[in-house]
């Protein structure tokens, strides 16, 4: 049947049809990697449209494609890493108030939801910091 199929359709619009579905299944399982092997299956059947190639060829232009498709698309994603999910990333430089006093060099100071243990000169609780670094997961803060 599916022999019967591809027959009657042409290798030129199986290829398309393949590239089609690649980048449709896109759509309902993201993950920004058929879509790249679909376009690759795309161009292998524009060419194919233009060069008669026998499917050995046409599967040896289909892997080149997909494999520059994929090194593409890579290149193209490589981002600098963000401060997404990084609350740490976001602090320095930020003002509050501490939870617990500064004895010892160590006291702790609330930002959004989560506790944070903070390092700098004694300090009662209640006074108004300024996070001016990070070592780790400890604050460092001076008096604002």
């Amino acid at each position: 049947m599916l022999s019967q199929l591809a027959a009657e359709l042409g290798s030129t619009w199986i290829w398309i049809l393949a590239g089609l579905l690649l980048m449709g299944t896109e759509l309902a399982l993201p993950g920004v990697f058929l879509v790249w092997l679909g376009l690759a299956a795309l161009l292998t059947g524009i060419l194919t449209a233009l060069l008669p190639l026998p499917w050995q060829a046409q599967l040896l232009v289909f892997a080149g494609l997909a494999v520059a498709s994929v090194a593409l698309a890579s290149r193209l994603t490589k981002r600098p890493i963000s401060s997404l999910n990084r609350a740490d990333r976001g602090l320095i430089g930020r003002e509050g108030t501490l939870t617990a006093a500064i004895v010892g060099g160590s006291g702790t100071i609330l930002f959004d939801d989560t506790l944070w243990r903070v390092a700098g000169p004694d300090l009662p609780a209640g006074t108004r910091v300024r996070v001016t670094g990070m070592s780790g997961t400890v604050l460092t803060v001076a008096p604002a």
